[in-house]
């Protein structure tokens, strides 16, 4: 069976959402779209849970997407956690999630704290165990952009390893969509989860 659903207009993370909902009952889902980030987002949705990926662009603003779940022996529907392993992970063992949610350390004097999150983030190359991922929404998006005094440490970061995850609503609200350097643009659904699995969430 398959159902189609309209999410141009939607903000991140429904179209997501709305697709996860549709899988549970149908074996295709047709998905239309009208930005990019959405099209990035169903496609890791797609590979997060097995599925078979198809776009087309239709227009200017308007993609269509089309998920389909591929049939198995023993193959399930999609779950909300999309989990398709039972191994079990003590989170508590696991690197920790680094969250940035300004350009700058702590409240106070602003120049201060530049000066702050600067050496913060310098700082993390040095340390053992690296942190797992990075996630940046709100200001923190500045931090990845073109010009950001952090830009080198950030991506040096990536080349170790390190996830960086960017808020792609907060993106678009700074209007730095075409001046993101390292990360890759990220949805709402995708930080929630990463924050409410960390074994250790800290916020600088």
């Amino acid at each position: 069976m398959e159902t189609t659903i309209d999410a141009r207009g939607l903000a991140c993370p429904q179209p997501v959402l709305l697709t996860m909902k549709a899988l549970k009952e149908y074996d295709k889902v047709y998905v239309f779209v009208d930005n990019d980030t959405a099209v990035e987002n169903l496609r890791r949705l797609a590979e997060k849970s097995s599925c078979d990926f198809a776009v087309e662009k239709k227009g200017d603003e308007h993609w269509e997407v089309v998920v389909s779940r591929r049939e198995a022996v023993g193959s399930t529907k999609v779950t909300e956690g999309m989990t398709t392993s039972c191994e079990l992970v003590d989170v508590a063992f696991l690197p920790p999630v680094i969250v940035f949610s300004d350009n700058r350390m702590g409240r106070g004097d602003d120049t201060l704290g530049e000066v702050l999150l600067r050496s913060f983030i310098h700082t993390l190359l040095e340390l053992k165990p690296l942190p797992q991922k990075i996630i940046c929404y709100n200001a923190g998006v500045k931090l990845t952009a073109q010009g950001s005094s952090v830009l080198q440490d950030l991506q040096e970061l990536a080349q170790k390893g390190v996830e960086i995850l960017v808020c792609g609503t907060c993106v678009n609200y700074y209007g730095l969509g075409d001046q993101i350097m390292v990360g890759r643009i990220s949805n709402m659904y995708e930080i929630a989860e990463t924050m409410t699995s960390a074994g250790k969430l800290i916020r600088p």
